[in-house]
């Protein structure tokens, strides 16, 4: 069983960023990448960072993770899991597959 869910993009949308659900969009790219294109409304932890600073994502509403592709996203819930999280969502196509989906990313 995983600790996770696995998401698509549409998933996403219909579930979370159509402003019904309040949840935490967590994009653990690093900086750089994270300066060249987020999902709207992302906070940036990366993945380098997370074992230090996983205290400023708040426990109390959803948590959806998300990098590139989908694997530093899912090392993130993962170890979020094991530090007590349990509402966890992986976008599993990241940051490219929403772009090449046609959705419009924030700079």
């Amino acid at each position: 069983m995983s600790v996770y869910t696995e998401i698509t993009v549409d998933e996403y949308l219909g579930q979370f960023a159509n402003g019904v659900t309040e949840y935490q969009l967590i994009d653990v790219r690093e900086a750089d990448e994270f300066a060249e294109g987020r999902l709207p409304g992302a906070l940036n932890i990366p993945l380098s960072e997370l074992e230090t600073r996983f205290t400023e994502i708040g426990r109390d509403a959803p948590v959806v993770l998300v990098c590139a592709r989908g694997g530093r996203s899912a090392m993130a819930a993962e170890y979020m899991a094991s530090q007590g999280y349990s509402v966890l969502y992986n976008l599993e196509s990241g940051t490219l597959g929403y772009a090449r989906a046609g959705h419009p990313l924030e700079k």
